[in-house]
Formats: C-alpha cells, sequence, structure tokens
C-alpha cells in the first residue's frame, strides 16, 4: 500500500497535544509496522473492521483500504479533531468515542465474522477479548499489537501457562505474527511490541455452559504463584483441602501439580466436576 506515514509528533504539536501515559499512548507511526499489522488482519473487500483505539489514524487509513467499513472506537476526546481532519477522504470510517468496554460490538456492528483491529495496553487486553466474545455477535479475528512480552505469555504452552493465556486460549488459537520495534511508535515505548493474531473458534473451547465455572477455577488456581493446586484451589475457591484433593483425583489430575501446567482439556474436566457438584458460582 502506498500510503504516507504520518508525523505524529507535528500533529500533536499542532493541535496542541501530548500523548496521554496513562491511556497507554504509543502512536504507530512506521509504514512497515503498519503494513503488518493489516496484513495480519487478511481482510477481505467485503469485510467490516472494528478498531479499537485508532489513535491519530495511522492505522485507520490501512484498514479503509482494504475493508468495506471501518468503525474505530477512541477514547480519548482530545483526539476526536486530528482523527476527523485525517480521516476525512474515507468515507468508509466510522469514529465513535467511548469506552470499547461500555460498548456492546452488537450495537456497532451488525455484520456477523467481523474482524478487531486493536493497539491497546496489555493490561486491559484479557478485559478487551472477554468483553468481545462474551458478546452475541463474535469476530472471526482479533489482531492485537501488545507488549511482545505479553504475546508471547498468551501463546504460552502447558507447563508456563498464565491466567492471561488460558483466558485467550479458550476462545481461539493465538500466534505472533510479527515483531515491531519500539522506535516504531512515537513516543517510543520502553519494550518492544508484538503483532499477535487470534483466530477465533467457531464456539469456545470450553463449552458456554462451563465458561463462568471455568475462569472461576482458574482464577482460583492462578490467585497464589507457586503454590500446589490442591492449596490455591482449597484457599481460593474456600473449599476444604480435602474436598479439593478428591475433585482433582476423579479429574485424574495429581494435587500436587500447578495451575501453569492443567491443559485446557484438563480444566474442562474440572468443570464439568466442579458444575456436577453444584458448587457453581
Amino acid at each position: 500500500m502506498n500510503i504516507p506515514a504520518l508525523n505524529v509528533s507535528a500533529i500533536l504539536k499542532r493541535f496542541g497535544l501530548r500523548a496521554d501515559k496513562s491511556l497507554g499512548q504509543n502512536f504507530l507511526q512506521d509504514t512497515h509496522g503498519l503494513e503488518q499489522i493489516a496484513r495480519a488482519a487478511e481482510i477481505q473487500p467485503a469485510d467490516t473492521v472494528l478498531e479499537i483505539g485508532p489513535g491519530l489514524g495511522s492505522l485507520t487509513r490501512y484498514l479503509a483500504a482494504s475493508a468495506q467499513d471501518v468503525v474505530a472506537v477512541e477514547l480519548d476526546e482530545r483526539l476526536l479533531r486530528p482523527l476527523e481532519e485525517i480521516l476525512a477522504p474515507h468515507q468508509n470510517v466510522r469514529v465513535v468515542h467511548g469506552n470499547i468496554l461500555d460498548i456492546s460490538p452488537g450495537d456497532l456492528i451488525a455484520q456477523p465474522e467481523y474482524l478487531v483491529v486493536a493497539n491497546i495496553p496489555y493490561y486491559i487486553t484479557s478485559a478487551i477479548i472477554r468483553h468481545l466474545l462474551e458478546n452475541k455477535n463474535k469476530p472471526r479475528r482479533i489482531v492485537l499489537t501488545i507488549q511482545k512480552e505479553v504475546a508471547q505469555r498468551i501463546c504460552a504452552k502447558p507447563g508456563d501457562l498464565s491466567l492471561l493465556a488460558l483466558s485467550v486460549q479458550v476462545y481461539g488459537n493465538p500466534r505472533v505474527v510479527a515483531s515491531i520495534p519500539a522506535g516504531a511508535f512515537f513516543p517510543a515505548p520502553s519494550v518492544d511490541s508484538a503483532v499477535l493474531v487470534v483466530d477465533i473458534y467457531p464456539s469456545p473451547y470450553i463449552e458456554e455452559p462451563l465458561l463462568n465455572i471455568f475462569f472461576k477455577l482458574i482464577k482460583a488456581g492462578f490467585a497464589q504463584k507457586r503454590k500446589t493446586l490442591r492449596n490455591s484451589l482449597s484457599a481460593g475457591l474456600h473449599k476444604p483441602t480435602n474436598e479439593i484433593v478428591e475433585l482433582l483425583h476423579r479429574a485424574g489430575i495429581d494435587p500436587m501439580r500447578r495451575a501453569e501446567t492443567l491443559n485446557l482439556d484438563e480444566w474442562r474436566a474440572l468443570c464439568v466436576l466442579y458444575g456436577n457438584n453444584k458448587a457453581e458460582p
């Protein structure tokens, strides 16, 4: 794509703005990085793209060049004026002011199988994914530009799993497709970023009726690091240790294992047994 780079520093200065650290604002301005993200989304001509955090519209222009429609949700009211100016040539872009966590994606996009593209602070990654995927109208793919280390954590295998990794992997298959150096952003963050693609399953790996139990169990399991499951689940679920040990044995899981070693099939087995004990939240 032959799309000229934006001079982010000059635009911010012209509008009397500064990047807001509290919102995790690091504006990607490197054309190679922008092309990598747009390519990773695999946009088809009839697609609608939901962009979270368009910032100054650098990436939005690339999305608009390939998609039928782009809905860009921006939290920072200060950026609306520059966004309006920068995106004026793109009639297929609609900018919405608001917090995506307070907006139902179904209220923004009626089409099924839409795409999500987001450059977000890592600490709300799990919240955004759950918000998007607990909606009836789910995307088919999510493309996130986040801290490289966090992207790698999301793609971890059993033995190195985390609460965040399981929260993503229960909904889709994550993979890192590109690295973006800190210098590609303005202002430059302190760490490199990565482009994470999550291809969403037609239905969650653990059945919908068990998802509340699943999230309750994994939160308990990871609440106390380096503790065995018998202890972490007992403390997190407020259940006697012998009851937890029995539950784990029935699921074929050694009570001395730790939460990061369990795969999704083992968590599903625990969810079924826990639900059958009528101990759901």
